[in-house]
């Protein structure tokens, strides 16, 4: 067994949170290919992607508390096995309907990676270390989007989009293996929850009308609606749009993994220096600086691959800043109820995300205004919810420890 604290803990709590983005990105690529197969227009192929980000904050709010109840280890065993066999259901599909129904139970399973590595970070460190810890976990895991579009782009040129799906059950039971075996159970005893319903309401309105954790919670969601609209979006602007190839795609959007890999790594190091809010802060301008560049070039109809994807990636590096410091600030408060506390945070930043990609399938209209325009508006919310809440509700516990060291 590895040792909670030691770095292959972290790697391996990196690759259980990947099956999310690569349940995501991989088959992005994928898109185009999977509207011709079944006849389906852009909107119905875009809903397997808001179909997974429901049902993947959907399963959260439950998820979360049995893990507080029974362990963090078992519930993510048991939530990969289950992706697994949805992921096996999507490559059996026979039409959209069927793909949707088992990408909806593919994010049930999902959701348990996210959710627990987030809750096992609050086990093991303090709320300040815990954004080194997120920071570099994070980091490790911009490998996924950078390398999942570019191997989903490949399996769409060569082989058949259905394999997408086999190559994602394998991951999920080789991460199975690995977690059943590799870890302790990091949940002390004296911190189980109990799981009924009216400890589990209680827990969430205690949780739910905590000001610190509303202010972290709406600015990281806004964020991550700006980081949908693109994963969402950018398929069809790039390869129907702007003529990219799909094993190109993964190639352009490895770029923009590369941005967000820079801003954790930037968070990491300025952590030593800034307090998270103030790292928080200069993320979040550099997410509005680059969506609404990105927006004015798409306004000025300068159509082209580079207009959309640098400043993707610097809205990428700013995202890398931002998703730590406001998910170790809106856990701070609730240590003895993590799991809870990191499902209705993770909840909250599926449905925005869900909502910006709805958003993005229904107004598309054959240009990159609207994702533009949309991935710019989100940075801009983030901002404000950083300007009206974080300030006004910051973690106590930030402040604290950085007046101790």
């Amino acid at each position: 067994m590895l040792a909670l604290t030691s770095i292959w803990t972290t790697i391996l709590l990196a690759a259980a949170v990947a099956l999310a983005p690569m349940a995501i990105d991989m088959y992005l690529p994928a898109l185009p290919q999977i509207g011709a197969d079944f006849s389906a227009g852009t909107d119905q192929v875009q809903l397997t992607l808001s179909i997974y980000l429901i049902g993947f904050a959907l399963a959260q709010l439950v998820c979360g508390p049995l893990a507080d109840r029974f362990g963090r280890k078992p519930v993510m065993i048991g939530g990969m096995l289950l992706f697994a066999l949805a992921s096996i259901g999507c490559a059996l599909a026979s039409n959209i309907e069927t793909l949707q129904l088992f990408r909806f139970l593919q994010a049930l399973g999902g959701s348990a990676g996210p959710v627990l590595a987030r809750a096992i970070v609050r086990d093991v460190y303090t709320p300040r270390d815990a954004t080194k810890i997120l920071a570099l976990l994070a980091g490790m895991m911009a490998l996924a989007p950078a390398i999942a579009p570019t191997l989903g782009g490949f399996i769409v040129a060569f082989m058949d989009w259905h394999w997408i799906f086999i190559v994602m059950a394998a991951y999920a039971l080789i991460m199975v293996a690995v977690i059943a075996f590799g870890i302790p159970e990091p949940l002390r005893p004296e911190h189980r929850q109990p799981f009924r319903l009216c400890s589990l309401l209680r827990n969430y309105r205690r949780i739910g009308t905590d000001m610190t954790f509303i202010g972290y919670t709406l600015t990281s969601a806004a964020i991550y609606g700006g980081l949908f609209a693109f994963l969402s979006g950018s398929a069809f602007v790039l390869i129907d749009v702007l003529g990219v190839a799909p094993e190109h795609f993964g190639l352009y959007t490895a770029i923009t993994a590369g941005g967000y890999l820079l801003g954790n790594m930037v968070s990491i190091r300025l952590a030593s220096r800034f307090q998270p809010d103030q790292i928080l802060f200069y993320g979040l301008i550099i997410t509005v600086t680059s969506g609404a560049t990105m927006a004015l070039l798409a306004y000025q109809q300068v159509y082209s691959p580079w207009a959309v994807i640098l400043p993707q990636a610097v809205f990428m590096a700013g995202t890398g800043m931002v998703l730590p410091q406001t998910m170790a600030g809106a856990l701070a408060n609730h240590p003895t109820m993590a799991g809870s506390a990191s499902a209705l945070l993770g909840f909250t930043q599926m449905t925005s995300a869900a909502g910006a990609g709805a958003l993005v399938g229904v107004l598309h209209d054959g240009t990159p205004l609207v994702m533009a325009t949309l991935i710019a508006g989100f940075a801009a919310l983030g901002l404000l919810g950083y300007l009206l809440m974080v300030q006004r509700y910051p973690a106590q516990s930030f402040e604290a420890q950085a007046a101790a060291e």
